[in-house]
């Protein structure tokens, strides 16, 4: 059975049981910034189990996309190595979510494997849990296995807490397990069992029943409905029901593995460790291929540099094959041919795939031959000292600042023969660490929330969607200084809470709104709101006139120009993005934002400048969007519903059980909580400015809208109604204009710097500082005004005119000197230049160097030039004098 048949056949069974078939959520989970990337199946409905959300149904299976390379789930040194190590992998899973139960759990995964898949009752085994001080053993699980399968007692194999027990942190939903397991060599005995022979028995499939709660102080309570979750590997099951030794023999990886193999001329399946580099490479481009689908960028921290090291893992073993670099990107092809059917996006993002990896290739080549240099440098001078060890902190700071792998220098010592001290590189490493801890922690600005936690649940209801003006709004809380007080009086300035609000407080980029607070006794004006808990609105108010108070019933009234022109910039920025999308492929995404009144700032998801061709086009799709004025609509959905309609999500954000979906025409889908124009006819003209890279992987595009991009449209025009009439060309002809201009400023400049060279010859003959010393001549002079190149023009001319002669030429430029000695040719050999500018350049407070005929020398006293030049006879007879 094939791994679409597979997969198929899974979903196809519990759908004929009533569950829901949800999609796998993506890599990036929107609804989850805790995990980097999704590991599990259970991931997506993590809020369901909870308790903290509901959907409308209560049975779930699913296909999902995983990825273990970071953090306490990261096997990325056994992969290759083993036959079952992966960093990405599909999970099958059923999740029941207080409805069914072990019984049903059991059962349909016993004929799910014997009946559909056809595995042999008697190579099965199952495990549970045997029970500890703290939790009894799992004495159900076990009879309905005995009882409802026909499984034989004596395979079943109770075990501990590590490997039959789940829960999902140290309080909430936990439980004990029950495994299933493949017997891979029934030839070697009934004797063995799972718990003493772990590489004989694949486990195929896990069964969590969660049952208990976990608490605080370290108690358990039942769950009200207890919940099902289950995972089994595709891989494994693969594996299994193809008969294949390893994971990386199946039909999910020989389509990858086939063609490497050609490539490297070596086949697979004869040497060892080849075999290795082999499955680490197309385990890789796996994960390669679906985190650059979903926007991630190779870069120095979280998911980027997870893709960074596993893209240069990759690398790294197929320079042990004698791959030619580079080559990864090649291969991108045979994933998408693998995985394609079942993940349309690959298909979609193959030629993005392909260019951000060879980008990163290259790169990695540069970063190996700058290291290696240096690297190579190092061993050098240690074996001229016969020492055999390379101290731990060079190793760290050459992978730290220099980027070469560990492992790769590793290597290269030992092919010289030497060692490295892995003590001391374990303490520099954990040094840098602990030093980078506390720096993030010394610059970490905390807000202390104490305070508003008792404000929860007092009010705070946003009305601003409907209206920007509140008749009666209530003053539920002030707080000043940090500290709750009743009262706010003029010329104070304080945070004032209310029952309901219309303004809008910072959030999703979009900056707070401004505005005004007027009761009978008192008038604030409102210049900035803030959530600092959820469903906690804060209003920063600085008291123009009389008092507020706890208690008090006030106008809330937004300022509508300012929202007005948020509004306009924030639906600008959704349509930015989505022309972006269309423009640069769908792995862009956002990575950051700032919504203005005047402007807005957008940071996406990219692994190489936009040319400017490509911006225009990305502005062009915006304002036709704005011209077409399409519909900005608004609908409250499930975060579940809006994802699978294809609303687009910013990570990082966590959304709750209903989000808000804005929807521009078919032009863009976003989840959004902010505040939007109702057509985007509102927005005016859009402007995109600049374009620029932010951080690795990150790229930043700013934007004006409506008035803002009228006056810069209006600047720009009269300044080039200013460029022409200084050019004195009209503003069609303004290129060639100053293309002819520019023309006469170069000849102006060659003629200039002709005549100042001509004025530096001439003066020779006018300057006294010329010394005659034992058949040679010194001169020393000024040659100020000329550039570096010309004082050496000037040099060689003086000095072929004169080739007993040592030249000295001195200049000053703003606040540093620069010092030049130049050899005529017929006392080459006898003065060096280097030691004259030696002995010359400590005058100017510096130091230079050169070769024997030409030195030159650089220092901060331009003040004690004449002096240096005064000095240069008397260098050249002590030099001469010392022989």
């Amino acid at each position: 059975m094939k791994s679409p048949e597979v997969r198929r056949a899974f979903l196809e069974f519990f759908a004929r049981r009533d569950h829901q078939v949800v999609p796998s959520s993506p890599l990036i989970l929107p609804a989850d910034p805790t995990l980097l990337f999704a590991n599990a199946g259970m991931n997506q409905f993590k809020e369901l189990f909870t308790g903290r959300e509901t959907r409308p149904y209560v049975r779930a299976t699913s296909v999902q996309k995983c990825l273990r390379a970071s953090g306490k789930h990261n096997d990325l040194e056994e992969v290759g190595r083993t036959p079952r190590h992966h960093t990405f992998f599909e999970m099958l899973g059923n999740f029941s979510f207080g409805d069914y139960f072990k019984r049903d759990a059991i059962v349909w995964a016993f004929e799910l494997m014997t009946e559909v898949y056809g595995l042999p009752l008697d190579r099965l085994h199952v495990t549970v849990f045997r029970g500890d001080e703290e939790f009894p053993p799992d004495e159900e699980a076990a009879r309905l296995w005995e009882s409802e399968t026909g499984m034989p007692r004596r395979r079943i194999t109770e075990l501990g807490r590590k490997d039959n027990f789940w829960q999902m942190g140290d309080t909430g939903p936990a439980g004990p397990c029950s495994e299933i397991l493949y017997d891979t060599d029934p030839a070697a005995g009934a004797d063995e069992h799972p718990g003493s022979a772990p590489e004989r028995f694949v486990e195929l499939w896990n069964l969590v029943f969660m049952q208990y709660d976990l608490q605080k102080d370290g108690s358990a309570e039942p769950l009200p409905a207890p919940s099902v979750d289950t995972g089994a590997g595709l891989e494994r099951l693969c594996a299994v029901l193809q008969g294949a030794r390893s994971n990386f023999d199946t039909d999910l990886f020989e389509g990858i593995i086939a063609p490497l193999a050609a490539d490297a001329g070596r086949a697979y399946g004869v040497d060892a460790e080849a075999d290795v580099s082999f499955r680490v490479i197309a385990d890789h481009l796996r994960a390669i291929a679906m985190m650059v689908t979903e926007g991630v960028i190779p870069g120095p921290a979280k998911r980027g540099s997870v893709l960074r090291r596993v893209l240069r893992r990759a690398l790294r073993h197929g320079r042990l094959l004698g791959l030619p670099s580079p080559f990864l990107h090649r291969h991108v092809g045979s994933v998408v041919a693998s995985l394609g059917d079942a993940y349309p996006e690959l298909r979609e993002s193959r030629e993005i795939i392909e260019r951000v990896t060879e980008r990163e290739e290259r790169r990695f080549e540069r970063t190996l031959a700058d290291g290696f240099e240096r690297l190579d440098e190092r061993i050098g001078a240690l074996l001229a000292k016969g020492e055999r060890q390379l101290p731990g902190e060079e190793a760290f700071t050459l992978e730290s600042e220099r980027g070469l792998p560990l492992d790769l220098i590793k290597d290269a010592l030992e092919e010289r023969g030497l060692v490295l001290d892995q003590a001391e590189y374990e303490t520099a490493r954990r040094r840098h660490i602990e030093t980078s801890r506390v720096l993030r922690e010394g610059h970490k600005e905390r807000a202390d929330i104490d305070v508003y936690v008792p404000l929860e649940g007092k009010g705070s209801r946003f009305v601003g969607y409907e209206s920007l003006r509140l008749e009666a709004a209530r003053v539920v809380a002030i707080i000043r200084d940090g500290q709750p007080v009743d009262r706010l009086a003029e010329g104070e300035r304080g945070e004032v809470l209310l029952d309901a609000t219309p303004f809008y407080a910072e959030s999703g980029g979009q900056i707070g709104d401004a505005g005004h607070l007027v009761g009978g006794d008192g008038r604030g004006r409102v210049v900035d709101t803030q959530s600092p808990l959820p469903g906690v609105i804060s209003h920063s108010v600085d008291m123009q006139a009389g008092v507020l108070a706890v208690g008090q019933v006030v106008v809330a009234e937004v300022d509508r120009s300012r929202r007005a022109g948020a509004e306009r910039h924030h639906t600008g920025t959704h349509l930015v993005h989505a022309a972006l999308r269309q423009t640069l492929g769908p792995h862009v995404r956002q990575a950051g934002s700032l919504v203005t009144p005047e402007r807005l700032r957008f940071d996406f998801s990219h692994f190489e400048s936009v040319d400017p061709a490509a911006l225009a086009d990305i502005e062009d799709l915006s304002n036709n969007a704005v011209l077409s004025d399409l519909a900005v609509e608004t609908e409250t959905m499930s975060l579940d519903d809006a994802l699978h309609a294809g609303a687009l999500a910013f990570f990082g954000d966590r959304y709750g059980e209903r989000v808000r979906v804005v929807r521009i025409g078919e032009f863009s889908m976003e989840l959004c909580g902010g505040t939007h124009v109702e057509r985007t006819g509102e927005i005016g003209p859009l402007f995109i400015g600049t374009e620029r890279g932010v951080a690795a992987g990150v790229r930043r595009v700013e934007a004006l809208a409506g008035p803002g991009a009228l006056s810069q449209a209006r600047g720009e025009r009269e300044l080039l109604a200013e460029l022409s009439q200084a050019v004195g060309v009209s503003r069609h002809d303004l290129i060639l204009g100053v293309e002819r201009k520019l023309e006469e400023l170069k000849k102006l400049q060659k003629e200039n710097d002709e005549l100042r060279m001509k004025l530096a010859r001439g003066a020779q003959a006018a300057d006294g500082n010329v010394t005659e010393l034992d058949g040679l001549t010194v001169i020393a002079r000024h040659a100020d005004g000329l550039s570096r190149g010309q004082r050496r023009d000037l040099a060689d001319s003086l000095r072929q005119k004169n080739p007993a002669s040592v030249v000295v030429l001195g200049a000053a430029e703003g606040e540093k000197a620069s010092l030049l000695v130049a050899i005529g040719s017929d006392v080459r050999g006898k003065i060096d230049a280097r030691e004259v500018i030696g002995r010359l350049a400590s005058t100017i407070g510096g130091g230079g160097g050169g070769k024997p005929d030409m030195a030159e020398a650089g220092g901060k006293h331009p003040d004690r030039l004449d002096q240096a030049l005064g000095e240069a006879p008397g260098a050249v007879r002590a030099l001469i004098a010392e022989g």
